[in-house]
């Protein structure tokens, strides 16, 4: 009875290491509201973690116009070619204030953060491409550009990323 008391506690410690581990891998439901005023902007609550540095930044995020009137859509796309992505934070800002502007469309796999113009993933599967959709305020025009993270996993993560807008065929 001794040697099953030890089994059943040693299979228990790690189990609980294995919970620890699988639980690290990253938020499984998005970035928390918080993150739009912390010290590190748009950065996540990862430990240790550091943002990379935006040089080896392996993913292309483009978005479809950075003008905008009362009600323009805008698109934003995050590709990642080669590479799976698990998370992304997102912030739209007016280009002359750096204010928070607008809102996102509201997707099966994102949540947005109205309280800061933002969307986030709703899970932390790997994903080779992300679109989402700007919506403009109703009473305001000027351009606007779109910041924030994305996330490879728990330890690494590229933070004040700004989406590239293509320039336009004359």
């Amino acid at each position: 009875m001794r040697c099953q008391n030890r089994s059943f506690y040693a299979l228990a410690i790690v189990g609980c290491g294995l919970l620890f581990i699988g639980a690290s891998e990253g938020f499984p439901d998005g970035a928390p509201a918080d993150t739009c005023v912390k010290s590190r902007t748009n950065e996540p609550n990862h430990g240790a973690a550091r943002t990379q540095s935006l040089a080896t930044l392996p993913y292309q995020v483009t978005a479809s116009g950075n003008v905008y009137g009362p009600g323009t859509q805008i698109q934003v796309t995050i590709h990642g070619h080669q590479d799976v992505f698990r998370g992304f934070f997102l912030q739209a800002r007016d280009a002359q204030t750096n204010e928070w502007i607008g809102s996102w469309y509201e997707t099966p796999n994102t949540k947005t953060i109205p309280e800061c113009s933002s969307v986030t993933h709703a899970d932390n599967r790997d994903k080779e491409q992300a679109t989402f959709v700007w919506q403009a305020p109703k009473d305001r025009q000027g351009q606007v550009y779109f910041t924030g993270t994305i996330v490879k996993n728990y330890g690494t993560y590229w933070s004040s990323i700004i989406a590239a807008v293509p320039a336009r065929p004359h």
